[in-house]
């Protein structure tokens, strides 16, 4: 079976032919830990556990190098910290906040049934390396120092806006730059900053400072996965300026003609046909969304797109995921079944993990085949409701018992009492007439 992949470099799918079929290498940029990750965050997640499993379904599990980092020195977590352990030290709170954003993280993807990457490099484990590749971007007359800062010339590099594909003036327009009057050309990146002394910062040979956001996954990345290698995946929202500059820095201080052969990119997301954020009160984290749904409903609804596309983020939608699993899962136990791709699943998988059509496919394959597809897919049929969890069923069976005999007695009042109580603990009574004894029956369930 031939894989083939669409390549943001040259916008065209692609058959994938790794550097050494021995030495599968990919990299996906990781969460920068400051705040609960968003739903748009597992987006990435997800999408190339996917691509992993499928690589060493290919490739053999040994054959697979996956980089994924985390990104603790940033001035967002410097600001959370300070806000959250104003009496403290920043650096200590620094260190707190990002310790405990990181277990987040891990526990919540864990729920979304994702496998750990073989490397998760961080960038304060990874300072040397940054240093020592902003010196040769100097040495190569590709970066220059300014007033404690250095910047990387980006007109000195004839392929800057190879990736993303827009000009120099197009991008100094329409992207996050900062005007500053050290600068050579406004759309030169950061690739050291000075640090205060409350600051993080480590010494260097510009003066204590820190690294820039685009330098650190150039280093990490080289680190790991060398030079050149062959996957570099994360959102959309990353080809520029993230990712722009980091091929950009790669192939000036290494000599290379690319960073990555193929660069992958999943569409964004809204909620709701809209925007996600804060403002519109429809940001939804993945922590809070496992406290309502199963992990494995979550990521059965992100697979139900393309990864290239937009999605919608619906209610509805997971509604729809949650049956689907429930319906394929309620006679099989996945954990007993062995984790083997079907036929016709592997055929839409490498068809640029054309997950919409591998859905389609279990559809219409047998249930063993579908359920071992599903255990290879990262799904083990755990889709208890996180709801029930704290839910005291014994108390709720009393109360809809004494609202059956306040029924019976017609005292309307106190059955109404009762029942708006059940509301108020988020407990929704269904209420159903024997056709044949013509008695109530109320079952109940949590309300979302």
């Amino acid at each position: 079976m031939t894989l083939k992949l669409y390549n943001t470099l040259t916008r065209q799918k692609q058959k994938f032919v790794p550097i050494d079929a021995e030495n599968v290498r990919m990299y996906v940029c990781g969460p920068t830990v400051y705040d609960y990750a968003h739903i748009g965050n597992a987006r990435p997640v997800i999408v190339f556990d996917v691509l992993y499993r499928l690589l060493r379904h290919i490739y053999g599990a040994g054959a697979v190098k996956y980089v994924r980092n985390i990104t603790d020195v940033d001035d967002k977590i410097n600001a959370r910290a300070a806000e959250e352990h104003p009496d403290m030290p920043l650096n200590e709170a620094i260190a707190k906040v990002t310790s405990e954003t990181t277990r987040q993280f891990h526990e919540d993807i864990a729920a979304l049934g994702v496998l750990p990457p073989d490397v998760e490099p961080t960038c304060t484990g990874h300072i040397a390396q940054m240093i020592d590749m902003i010196n040769v971007l100097i040495d190569k007359g590709n970066a220059y120092a300014a007033e404690g800062h250095v910047l990387l010339d980006v007109g000195s590099i004839p392929s800057y806006g190879e990736l993303s594909r827009r000009s120099l003036d197009e991008m100094i327009a329409g992207a996050r730059v900062e005007v500053a009057p050290y600068k050579k050309n406004p759309a030169d990146s950061v690739l050291w900053k000075p640090s205060t002394d409350e600051q993080p910062g480590w010494d260097s040979p510009w003066g204590r400072g820190r690294p820039g956001w685009h330098i650190e996954c150039s280093a990490m990345a080289k680190q790991h996965l060398g030079e050149v290698f062959d996957i570099h995946g994360g959102g959309i929202d990353l080809v520029f300026p993230h990712h722009e500059n980091e091929v950009a820095q790669s192939r000036s201080a290494h000599g290379t003609s690319t960073m990555a052969n193929i660069w992958m990119h999943n569409g964004f997301l809204q909620v709701e046909g809209a925007k996600m954020s804060k403002s519109e009160g429809n940001f939804l984290t993945i922590h809070g969304l496992l406290q309502l749904w199963p992990g494995e409903v979550l990521r059965f609804n992100m697979l139900r797109t393309q990864y290239r596309q937009p999605i919608d983020w619906t209610e509805r939608g997971l509604e729809e995921s949650s049956d689907t699993l429930r319906n394929w899962t309620r006679d099989v136990n996945l954990a007993e079944m062995p984790p083997t791709f079907a036929g016709p699943v592997i055929e839409a998988l490498c068809d640029d993990l054309n997950t919409p059509l591998a859905i389609a496919r279990m559809h219409e394959i047998e249930p063993a085949e579908r359920a071992s597809t599903l255990n290879a897919l990262g799904f083990a049929g755990d889709l208890a409701d996180p709801r029930e969890a704290t839910v005291d069923a014994a108390a709720i069976d009393r109360l809809i018992a004494a609202r059956s005999s306040a029924r019976a007695d017609k005292n309307w009042a106190e059955s109404d009492r009762i029942r708006d109580e059940l509301g108020d603990m988020g407990i929704q009574l269904l209420d159903s007439k024997d056709p044949e004894t013509g008695e109530i029956n109320t079952t109940w369930e949590v309300k979302r």
